[in-house]
């Protein structure tokens, strides 16, 4: 066998572990010949890919970002203005590759599925911090970025308390507000605020007054998508020939910013960035990701193509990739997650979100 492997799609924690175990699964039990592409579909757009032989997967495992390379700005049918689609299937049959495993989240999966559509043997491996991949219930890299983005809160409380300040959080997350909900229960954030349910300013309001009563101090986290009812995605730049052209950040700073308007206590903001993409993966997305890498490379093996692996009720399986193509995960009020911080008074933002108890099923 003969089988690429490319990471796509932004940087995350355990793309190492998922790239060594899908290569040494592949060398070690079906003698197959691992051809790595760079920069993601950059590779297969640009032809540059190499051999990894056996050592280069070895002593990565603990690494952060890719040995790989990856683009999150390389889409084969709209590559600088081209449609380049045809001469990747073109470069993929030259390189006599029986498959490909891209590792990747629903970017990568939506230009794996139209790839697949048009010849290419595909397998899918669920990363993204963001959580945000449809059919599965984690991703490797969430693990990793709520625990950075927890340890930030546990330093801003601490300031917060001794100056008796509002401290706001701003963390990754356009679409899906999985990072700040599961850090924000983790961290004891009294308000947390996702792109799911756009906020009432006067409910934050609200939410600040009532814990300055008793313990003198706020922690807000924010995603990045948040944006006020009736307002505005906060955009801080826009990215020609990207599939995907807007950036956003700078809510934290406009949340406080409106919250000046109406609180005495001193306000600061903080964003992450990308401070939440890097480094070395816990010991969960270490194991997640070995277990997922594993399990692609079984499916490679059994010839399963243009399916994705996902995890569903604690399990592995796998999924056509059409059915998490061109979609993204979000928090609903049903996520035990979501009805736990409710029931513990969190507030996000909103006054209409009804009783928990009513989505249970």
């Amino acid at each position: 066998m003969r089988v690429g492997i490319l990471t796509g799609g932004g940087d995350c924690q355990g793309l190492n572990a998922a790239i060594r175990a899908v290569a040494k699964s592949l060398m070690l039990n079906h003698q197959a010949e691992i051809i790595g592409i760079e920069d993601g579909f950059a590779g297969l757009i640009e032809r540059r890919v190499r051999p990894l032989s056996y050592a280069d997967c070895s002593g990565i495992l603990s690494q952060g970002g890719t040995i790989l390379g990856t683009s999150n700005k390389a889409s084969p049918f709209n590559y600088q203005g081209q449609d380049c689609a045809a001469a990747v299937v073109d470069y993929y049959h030259e390189l006599a590759l029986d498959a490909v495993v891209v590792i990747g989240g629903d970017g990568s999966m939506s230009i794996a599925y139209e790839l697949s559509k048009l010849g290419m043997n595909i397998v899918g491996v669920p990363k993204t911090i963001d959580n945000d991949l449809m059919c599965t219930e984690r991703t490797f890299g969430f693990d990793t970025a709520v625990s950075i983005v927890t340890d930030a809160l546990d330093r801003l409380r601490t300031t917060g308390h001794s100056h008796k300040r509002v401290m706001i959080l701003e963390t990754m997350g356009r679409y899906a507000g999985w990072i700040a909900l599961h850090a924000g229960v983790a961290g004891g954030a009294d308000v947390i605020l996702l792109p799911e349910f756009p906020y009432d300013i006067d409910e934050v309001v609200r939410a600040c007054k009532l814990r300055a009563s008793d313990q003198q101090y706020s922690i807000i986290v924010v995603a990045e998508g948040a944006k006020p009812r009736g307002g505005q995605l906060s955009v801080q730049q826009t990215v020609a020939n990207s599939p995907d052209p807007v950036r956003l950040g700078g809510i934290g700073e406009s949340l406080k910013q409106q919250l000046e308007q109406h609180l005495q206590a001193e306000i600061r903001a903080t964003s992450l960035g990308h401070i939440q993409r890097g480094g070395t993966p816990t010991a969960s997305d270490r194991i997640f990701a070995t277990d997922v890498g594993r399990y692609a490379a079984d499916l490679v093996a059994q010839r399963q193509f243009a399916h994705v692996v996902v995890q569903q009720n604690n399990r592995l399986s796998s999924v056509p990739l059409e059915q998490v193509a061109n979609q993204t995960r979000t928090v609903s009020l049903a996520d035990h997650t979501m009805m736990t911080a409710r029931s513990l008074g969190v507030s996000f933002g909103r006054d209409d979100l009804g009783l928990v108890n009513q989505y249970i099923p």
